[in-house]
């Protein structure tokens, strides 16, 4: 539990560190190529922690003690007052065109570091499991559109789903869309199928837990035997006395024929002492095991402490390796970003609209929660989570809401218009009422978060 705390900490902080520095970086690399003064950079806010300068630098660098943002403070006139000989280098003197470049330069720059992101994930490639279909409910969404067992979704909506992950980033993109899924699946005999499905087949996302049992389907996987793998030390496992190669035979006079039989009777069972039978080197031998209780989503589960006996091979039908070369993955990035960035401004829209759930909005808990499980998952994963994270970033800040860039950038937007900026009372009261959306957007996704945690 503490190990899963470490690594949300470390995760959230590493993460938010490396974009807002990429967010802050885009504003002060355009306004210096530019001829802006730039004062201060900092990484953070409040207290600084560690401040240096570098030889024939006018800029003050600073890593401040709050890791939730950061700033770029440029020579202004309307801050303080400005030696006549620098009047030039000042923000505020600056053409329209320069002064959009700077605003404009951190969200494209988030938005160009998660091109990169997708980029290096592409190449890299990724193992995960085929989206072959394994049951289908009677009754659900999936059998309602003639899903059957056996057949492996191709694509959808055009897009390929070579991965179960992609499967539901494409199912998940395609409902926001409000059109129509359309399923293209590889059936027997290599026949290819079409299933239709309405965007709100299986309701808002935002609700639901487990999008595939909601859409009626579950993935085709081996049947893994019901043997022991690993024991970890002073758990529940070795102290009943369980070893590595041990098959768990019956329990409680119960037939176990497959692990995941095994552990599904170990979380319903938390605390409650279970007989089991084990063979081991072809010996019955009859042992007494209670799960220790650990609380998950708000629910004791039973927890042992072990793992099955890893067969690589029975999962050489199921495992791809998706990858590209490095020419083909830059449009494909370039393409993953335009389908994020489209797919987060559907969702934002949609909250608005009142068309989708307020549950749709995530904090700062659970994006550490989120950083937490792609640290523990690999490189590929965290990469992956932090393009997601960028183009939030980004598209957020794009947004005509005042003490954002996009509020900014609708200032500039008048004057161009009008010829002249914007009053000082006008973006007096416009930063006033940017500041209170942006707090009541905090205490909402603050909220949500919390009640996230409470099951």
């Amino acid at each position: 539990m503490l190990e899963t705390f470490a690594n949300s900490i470390f995760g959230f902080i590493l993460a938010i560190g490396i974009l807002v520095t990429v967010h802050e970086f885009g504003h002060f690399w355009v306004a210096r190529k530019l001829g802006i003064k730039v004062l201060r950079f900092s990484v953070g806010f409040g207290k600084p922690l560690l401040t240096w300068r570098r030889k024939n630098d006018d800029t003050e660098y600073v890593l401040a003690a709050v890791p939730l943002g950061g700033y770029v403070k440029m020579l202004d006139e309307r801050e303080a007052k400005v030696p006549e000989e620098e009047v030039n280098r000042a923000f505020n003197r600056q053409p329209l065109w320069v002064r959009t470049a700077v605003v404009l330069a951190g969200p494209v720059f988030n938005l160009v570091f998660a091109v990169l992101l997708f980029w290096v994930v592409l190449v890299l490639g990724e193992t995960g499991l085929r989206p072959i279909i394994g049951e289908v409910t009677a009754d659900s969404p999936a059998a309602e559109a003639g899903i059957v067992p056996g057949e492996e979704i191709l694509r959808i909506n055009g897009k390929p789903t070579p991965t179960w992950s992609q499967m539901l980033y494409q199912f998940a993109s395609a409902s926001a869309g409000g059109n129509e899924i359309i399923i293209e699946a590889r059936g027997e005999g290599e026949r290819l199928q079409k299933h239709v499905l309405a965007f709100d087949a299986i309701g808002d996302l935002a609700e639901i837990k487990d999008p595939l049992s909601a859409l009626g389907v579950k993935p085709d996987l081996p049947t893994v035997p019901p043997v022991i793998g690993k024991v970890l030390p002073d758990q529940p496992a070795e102290k009943a006395g369980l070893q590595p190669g041990d098959r768990i035979v019956e329990v409680d006079a119960v037939s176990i024929e497959s692990w995941l039989q095994w552990v599904e009777y170990v979380r319903k069972r938390p605390l409650i002492p279970m007989q089991l039978t084990v063979e081991r080197a072809g010996q019955l031998k009859a042992m007494e095991l209670i799960p220790e209780a650990i609380e998950v989503d708000g629910k004791a589960i039973g927890r042992i402490g072990a793992a099955n006996q890893a067969d690589p091979e029975l999962w050489d039908r199921y495992r791809v390796q998706y990858s590209m070369g490095i020419l083909d993955a830059l449009p494909a990035a370039v393409v993953k970003t335009w389908d994020f960035s489209a797919l987060t401004l559907k969702v934002m829209w949609r909250i608005v609209s009142g068309q989708a759930s307020l549950k749709n909005l995530g904090g700062p808990i659970t994006m550490a929660s989120a950083a937490g499980s792609a640290v523990d998952a690999g490189l590929v994963y965290f990469l992956k989570l932090l393009a997601i994270i960028s183009i939030s970033l980004g598209v957020f800040n794009l947004l005509p809401v005042p003490v954002l860039d996009g509020g900014h950038l609708f200032y500039f937007l008048i004057e161009a218009v009008t010829g002249k900026p914007p009053s000082e009372q006008f973006m007096l009261r416009g930063q006033q009422v940017g500041l209170a959306l942006l707090l009541s957007l905090m205490a909402l996704v603050f909220y949500q978060d919390i009640a996230r945690l409470g099951g």
